[in-house]
């Protein structure tokens, strides 16, 4: 149902938007933009059609918007059309996906068993207050929200049934929150914790706004984002108990954690060599030189490691299972917001978007009106990968315009881009969550839109005071 509505919301976007463009009720609304620029906007729009709605698949679409730049007269060259895949993020996206399910392959989701197991020995609080710090400082070793929710779900299922409760408890929802929504929104914390993140780094690069380093993304994003999930676990906790009719927290079989403990095996040799080797790719990324050592060539090296016969955690099939179908439409996005920026679409949009901003208002009042901007384009797209590609060129032409620093902007787009949860299908993880029949739709819907108000919020504050 919640695919439908948002298909059935793309396709009255989609409309709008093609009526404004064809000038029926606004004649004006295109008298700043260039030919060049209405054919760009066209192709804006059927490029969000494509990735909201999803009327063909998502590669063939991506492949139809590549041949309409050219056949649109938006590149010169076939070549032009493909710049967007000559961008590192989308390799960097590919070597961390790889390197995640080479991590799962050795085991690690045995260290995360572990790590929980001894948590529900403690109890139920146990649980409930040592999850959201374990969730929050995971995706610094394990580079996948999809894969650190696939290994939590079935453990915290497991815990729930060992404690006693019943399917849908208090303790069951609460668990599925913070592995659905909170282990989404903490893949931001460092720009290697999935593939989100990462695009977002490289944007940053690709429109000169910074070049920042692994420890000074986590010194803006880590205190912002800590401090607002914090604040959605207590809400979570407080909402579910008031929703939830039998709300206690007695563990009536605690005891049988052992058993779950007994079934884990002894960790071997390889785990630790892939241990080793993450760690030392953590800390190059952490403290060598970008411009001598790219960010990709240890992952890289590490993945010719991992693919050695001996190890065996990277093989063809690893390679052939890759999600390729979002690898072509992140190519295919990168070349538009390219062209977005390249001939001044971008810009334009952004001036045409400045009149919603009241004249004379303060720095505030107008990073506010951006926020919302962003978070009304942002409800409409699946992936938020797709969303920030496409929203952030425009965004970042404001920062002339008003006054603001181009970098208080970037992290105000990736922050609320990123935070978007509203609706299942804004995130992987979220979506499995739901799909349990564990959430109901009333508590998703409640908590999402609290969690993506709070951290529009948040992205405000941090706007114009932290970053």
């Amino acid at each position: 149902m919640n695919a439908l509505l948002n298909r059935r919301a793309a396709l009255l976007l989609a409309i709008g938007l093609m009526i404004l463009f064809a000038g029926i009720n606004q004649p004006a609304f295109l008298s700043g933009f260039s030919g060049v620029q209405q054919m760009t906007l066209l192709l804006l729009i059927i490029a969000v059609y494509f990735w909201i709605a999803a009327p063909i698949p998502s590669g063939a679409a991506s492949l139809l918007l590549l041949a309409l730049m050219f056949l649109f007269g938006l590149a010169e060259t076939v070549e032009d059309t493909l710049r967007g895949f000559l961008s590192p993020a989308l390799y960097f996206v590919l070597v961390l996906s790889l390197l995640s399910k080479a991590l799962v392959a050795a085991e690690v989701d045995q260290v995360i068993a572990k790590i929980l197991i001894k948590l529900s020995k403690g109890g139920p609080a146990a649980i409930i207050a040592g999850l959201p710090a374990f969730i929050l400082a995971l995706p610094i070793f394990l580079p996948s929200a999809a894969a650190r929710y696939k290994i939590m779900e079935p453990l915290m299922a497991r815990i729930n049934s060992l404690y006693g409760y019943p399917h849908r408890s208090l303790f069951h929802k609460y668990s599925l929150f913070l592995i659905g929504m909170v282990n989404q929104n903490a893949t931001m914390i460092v720009f290697t914790g999935g593939g989100f993140p990462i695009l977002a780094h490289q944007l940053l690069k690709d429109y000169g706004v910074a070049e920042l380093t692994w420890l000074e993304w986590f010194a803006k994003v880590a205190p912002p984002l800590w401090i607002g999930a914090v604040a959605m676990v207590l809400f979570m906790w407080q909402y579910l108990k008031r929703s939830v009719p039998e709300a206690g927290l007695e563990a009536k079989v605690a005891a049988e954690a052992d058993s779950l403990e007994e079934e884990r095996k002894p960790l071997g040799a390889r785990f630790w060599i892939v241990m080793a080797g993450f760690i030392l790719m953590i800390l190059a990324w952490m403290f060598l030189d970008e411009g001598k050592v790219p960010l990709i060539v240890p992952p890289i090296i590490l993945i010719a490691l991992f693919a050695l016969p001996k190890m065996g955690l990277i093989t063809n099939q690893t390679v052939r299972q890759y999600d390729w179908e979002t690898f072509l439409m992140l190519g295919a996005a990168f070349s538009l917001g390219l062209i977005l920026a390249e001939n001044g679409t971008a810009d334009a949009l952004a001036g045409l978007l400045t009149g919603l901003i009241p004249e004379d208002a303060g720095v505030v009042v107008k990073v506010a009106v951006i926020a919302l901007i962003i978070f009304a384009l942002r409800f409409f797209f699946i992936i938020p990968s797709g969303a920030l590609v496409v929203i952030f060129p425009i965004v970042i032409s404001y920062s002339e315009l008003i006054g603001i620093e181009p970098v208080q902007l970037a992290f105000l787009v990736i922050l609320i881009v990123g935070s978007m949860l509203v609706l299942p299908i804004h995130s992987i993880p979220t979506y499995l969550a739901f799909e349990t029949k564990v959430i109901e739709k009333r508590e998703q819907y409640v908590i999402g839109v609290v969690f993506s108000g709070l951290f529009t919020v948040i992205s405000i504050v941090a706007a114009v005071w932290y970053w």
